[in-house]
């Protein structure tokens, strides 16, 4: 039996990639579920670094599943690091 992820999102989130720069490494996910109030499908980014974990507002909003993995995929490196750093405290 495989070990329960750290956080439960993580059952059915999406492993996008690293990110990487310097000694810093990120590891950045795509969590998305059913809207509860519009039919549609919301997704969300997570980066996790050792013990370190950020997380967008919900930043996807789309008709199917595939469409969110698609715009989430859209974006670059340097797109992502600037969503992480403006999550950083």
């Amino acid at each position: 039996m495989e070990p329960s992820p750290r956080f439960p999102w993580m059952q059915t989130a999406l492993h996008l990639g690293q990110l990487a720069r310097g000694g810093a490494r990120w590891e950045v996910y795509l969590q998305s579920e059913p809207h509860p109030d519009v039919g549609a499908i919301r997704g969300r980014l997570h980066f996790l670094a050792d013990d370190r974990h950020r997380a967008t507002t919900w930043i996807f909003l789309e008709w199917t599943e595939k469409e969110v993995v698609d715009r989430a995929r859209q974006f670059s490196a340097g797109e992502l690091w600037t969503f992480l750093e403006g999550l950083t405290p």
